[in-house]
């Protein structure tokens, strides 16, 4: 009878344990349930850039340098007149932005088909950026963006590459236009959600801008 007391005292002392590691099943999710559960938030993000942007995240975050759990995304195989970037908020799973953004003068008309990191080209530069401050200048309220990339983008802060609010990225010149028009290289977004979205992604998160023309990550 007491061997079988102390089974019962044994088993119920053990159940907060097994309640709490339960409980922490879902936080630790593998980075295929990550990709997945993110790909049905937005649907029509490709899941190529997906997955290099999460890759970028995990190495520049196990450096120290990516502080905070949101990644903005910038798929330039899309269209200019395409909504095609996003910010995604990793622990809940969820898109807090999908919006229009322009790309380089240079970088093409309504496709993006040439990007660089040469001072003066006028293109967009492609890969890993870590946010900055921001600061108000000629194109108002922006965001400091560092390039993490050698030889692809880390020119970034020498060319003034920063996002920032433009006139001309709205539906309504899509429209009249056919593209966006395009900025000097920056990632330029809607003036109407420019600052509000600036301040959500400022300070230590990972923008990552994606075309087939990357190499895929090792």
């Amino acid at each position: 009878m007491r061997a079988k007391h102390a089974s019962l005292l044994l088993f119920t002392a053990m159940l907060p344990v097994a309640r709490l590691a339960a409980a922490e099943r879902p936080v630790v999710a593998s980075q295929d349930g990550l990709e997945a559960a993110l790909l049905r938030a937005a649907p029509t993000l490709r899941a190529e850039a997906l997955h290099a942007a999460l890759l970028a995240r995990k190495r520049l975050a196990d450096a120290g340098l990516v502080t905070r759990p949101l990644v903005t995304i910038i798929d330039y195989s899309l269209p200019s007149t395409t909504r095609r970037l996003w910010v995604l908020d990793l622990p809940r799973r969820r898109v807090v932005y999908h919006s229009l953004v322009a790309h380089g003068r240079n970088t093409g008309e309504n496709e993006a088909i040439s990007f660089s990191n040469e001072e003066g080209s006028l293109m967009t530069s492609l890969g890993a950026f870590i946010t900055g401050r921001t600061y108000v200048g000629k194109n108002g309220y922006s965001l400091r963006l560092k390039g993490m990339d050698a030889g692809l983008n880390d020119r970034a802060e020498a060319r003034a590459i920063v996002m920032h609010g433009a006139p001309y990225v709205s539906e309504e010149f899509a429209r009249a236009n056919g593209r966006l028009g395009r900025s000097w290289g920056c990632p330029a977004v809607s003036p109407s959600i420019a600052h509000a979205l600036i301040d959500r992604v400022k300070e230590g998160t990972l923008l990552y801008a994606w075309h087939p023309s990357l190499p895929p990550p090792s």
